[in-house]
């Protein structure tokens, strides 16, 4: 028998929303979360094993160490902002179970190998990059000085073995929807723009864009895009249908999913018999037939990175899309009925008062049902970090989230003060959805919809609050351009970026 694994989203921050598939780790003021997908996987390989997705299950600190008591080895999924938390956790559960042996996964510790395991003791090991097999081979019973893809510690230094080429046969994976079916409560899951309750999981792995601000690829799945059989795909979403009748949507979390025209489509049509509703990430170079395809076999909501309503901006930042083409997918998305979710960032390289009034413009004129305005992050192991690095843009590397988890500023270009991108933020949506046309459809999603009422209302709440917060932060600010930020049990509601 393998040695009795749990696969861990650790308890962090209230709300925190930072591991496994959350591309953007933060806390939410608006209570969401996504599923622990990566994490699914390696879960599925092992008898015995069981998977905790901490936070959206409200399970504590001290619940996870009792937890952990029954195990013998944890496989922990952290981030960035996490760390620190995380790594008490990993001591505090050594501390009751001296024999527990702990790797830590993820971006954060692919890309610090060495300063994670000097700083944490507690690990016994890390997994760059993608950890499916590694961690199950370890249960296993395999030596670490045979397994590929993993750091850790021998006769008072760090070893690096070689790393392990990426996961090409998806098929040979397990099916994450068992485990889900298994180990979670589906209706602990929420995301604002997604229809409630949502089940999400991949067709694919790795994205071939260049995007220099976007985690994932840079450090945990790579550019090689990958794809599962499309037989594969509608077999796993039969059972999803079987094991959850009532569930309104699922979603597509890939990078990337419809970045190649001919698998996309015959993908739909072997969905289409499903009579599913689904969504899915999407590039704005897709074209009307792919995205008509879509729709037929029950396509809802894409994901859009639009990112800028620059151009430049956007060849700062590698996109491989033009506004011009945006402007095209997004009237062919409209044609179709389709609901777009739109992203923005702003604070991007390149960024000025001019580049941030032409994006809002620019997304007012693309008129999508939702938006998401993000604050420019850089995160180690992007070239984004390596451009603000270098050139002395990033002002508080040490304390990228407040003592709540939400975001703080982290990128300040000369002639653009930070607070003044915050104020934009707040601006952005201000007149993106205080305009009669997205006031219009709020409404009339209320009005006829009551579950959505009760959940709009809810949202409404929090964003408004949040609103409110991002004045008076910006004030306090300006007022006092050198005093640190205020504590987060201080403020009333802390900055962050949310989803609308």
């Amino acid at each position: 028998m393998p040695l009795k694994t749990l696969f861990l989203n650790p308890p962090s921050f209230e709300n925190f929303d930072g591991g496994a598939s959350s591309r953007w780790p933060a806390t939410r003021e608006i209570e969401s979360y996504w599923y622990p997908v990566w994490l699914a996987y390696p879960a599925g390989m092992l008898e015995g094993s069981r998977l905790l997705d901490a936070s959206p299950h409200h399970v504590s600190w001290k619940q996870t160490i009792e937890i952990t008591k029954d195990y013998e080895f944890v496989v922990l999924f952290t981030s960035t902002p996490g760390f620190p938390g995380d790594c008490k956790l990993a001591e505090a559960m050594k501390a009751a179970h001296p024999a527990l042996k702990i790797a830590f996964v993820g971006p954060h510790v692919t890309v610090l190998p060495e300063p994670v395991l000097r700083d944490c003791p507690a690990i016994d090991f890390i997994v760059r990059r993608e950890f499916d097999y590694a961690t199950v081979e370890f249960a296993q019973g395999k030596p670490l000085a045979e397994i590929l893809g993993i750091s850790y510690r021998q006769n008072g230094r760090i070893v690096h073995n070689p790393d392990r080429p990426p996961v090409d046969d998806l098929d040979a994976l397990p099916d994450v929807t068992d485990v889900y079916h298994r180990d979670l409560d589906v209706r602990r899951y929420n995301v604002p723009f997604l229809l409630y309750p949502f089940v999400a999981l991949y067709s694919t792995r790795g994205c071939p864009a260049q995007c220099t601000f976007c985690l994932w690829p840079q450090t945990l799945s790579g550019h090689p895009w990958r794809k599962r059989s499309s037989d594969a795909v509608a077999r796993e979403m039969a059972k999803a249908k079987e094991y959850w009748p009532w569930v309104k949507e699922f979603f597509f979390d890939d990078d990337t999913f419809n970045i190649q025209k001919a698998r996309t489509i015959e993908l739909c049509e072997k969905l289409k018999p499903l009579g599913l509703t689904w969504s899915c990430t999407s590039r704005v170079t897709t074209d009307y037939e792919t995205l008509k395809a879509m729709r037929d076999s029950g396509c809802r909501l894409l994901i859009v990175g639009y990112e800028s309503g620059d151009p430049q901006i956007l060849k700062n930042i590698k996109k491989g899309a033009t506004v011009e083409r945006a402007r095209e997918f997004t009237r062919d998305c409209h044609r179709l009925g389709l609901i777009i979710h739109g992203d923005f960032i702003l604070g991007l390289p390149g960024e000025t008062r001019e580049t941030i009034r032409q994006t809002i413009n620019f997304a007012k004129q693309l008129d999508v049902e939702t938006i998401q305005v993000s604050l420019a992050h850089a995160y180690p192991g992007t070239e984004l970090y390596d451009f603000a690095k270098q050139n002395g843009f990033i002002v508080n590397e040490q304390q990228m989230v407040d003592e709540g988890g939400h975001q703080l500023a982290h990128i300040e270009y000369p002639g653009l003060p930070r607070e003044e991108v915050l104020d934009a933020v707040h601006r952005f949506y201000d007149e993106y959805y205080f305009r009669p046309k997205a006031v219009y459809r709020i409404v009339r999603k209320a009005i006829f919809d009551s579950g959505e009422r009760k959940r709009l209302y809810k949202e409404a709440r929090a964003f408004l609050k949040l609103r409110s917060a991002r004045k008076r932060y910006v004030a306090d600010r300006r007022a006092a351009p050198a005093a640190p930020a205020r504590p987060v049990e201080e403020r009333e509601t802390p900055v962050e970026t949310v989803e609308a």
